[in-house]
């Protein structure tokens, strides 16, 4: 439990090292903390906020793409593009 614990206080960091709590850099991050961190983000775009709208498809893919490297691992960023998003993307796409 206490792991979990360690994966869910991490998952602010960024890879670039400018995160928190701890301000880790890239590879010290834990992996199942940098999977959370874009699943978080992702999912603070795609849902209605009292601040702000939903982001379009075409604009989170964006913005995940353009902080691959720096607030997300870029191997991550990338899998989530092509194993996640375009998977789920192509699912709805020919729905009349």
């Amino acid at each position: 439990m206490l792991e979990l614990a360690d994966y869910i206080l991490a998952h602010h960091e960024r890879w670039d090292g400018a995160g928190y709590p701890k301000g880790l850099l890239g590879e010290a991050i834990p992996m199942v903390a940098r999977i959370i961190a874009i699943a978080d983000s992702y999912d603070a775009m795609t849902s209605e906020r009292p601040y702000r709208k939903v982001l379009s498809e075409n604009s989170v893919l964006a913005e995940i793409r353009n902080n691959a490297g720096t607030q997300f691992d870029p191997k991550i960023a990338r899998i989530f593009i092509e194993k996640v998003l375009n998977q789920q993307w192509n699912k709805y796409e020919h729905i009349s």
